[in-house]
């Protein structure tokens, strides 16, 4: 079963979470992933969540997307992301 990982994203050094973006992608790919959303606008429904920058991203199941985030491919960027930004993140398993 499918799985996404949601990231809310809030950037305190935006040159350097640039480069960020540059580095993660290739990583994503290599474990199956793919970007469902990457910052579009966000406007809330219900309740009093304001996202910053939401992220959305999709593997084949919660064991692929864990392996990605705790990956050596993507571990620099990973420090890259804590270093440039405060985020959030969840796995959530689909239908």
């Amino acid at each position: 079963m499918p799985a996404y990982i949601l990231v809310d994203i809030e950037v305190t050094d935006p040159k350097l979470y640039e480069e960020y973006k540059k580095l993660a992608p290739p990583t994503v790919s290599l474990y199956g992933g793919k970007y469902i959303a990457r910052g579009g606008k966000a406007e809330t429904l219900e309740g009093d969540w304001m996202p910053k920058r939401l992220v959305i991203l999709e593997f084949p199941n919660s064991e692929r997307a864990k392996a990605w985030l705790n990956s050596p491919e993507y571990r620099e960027a990973r420090k890259m992301r804590h270093a440039s930004a405060k985020s959030q993140m969840i796995v959530l398993e689909g239908v």
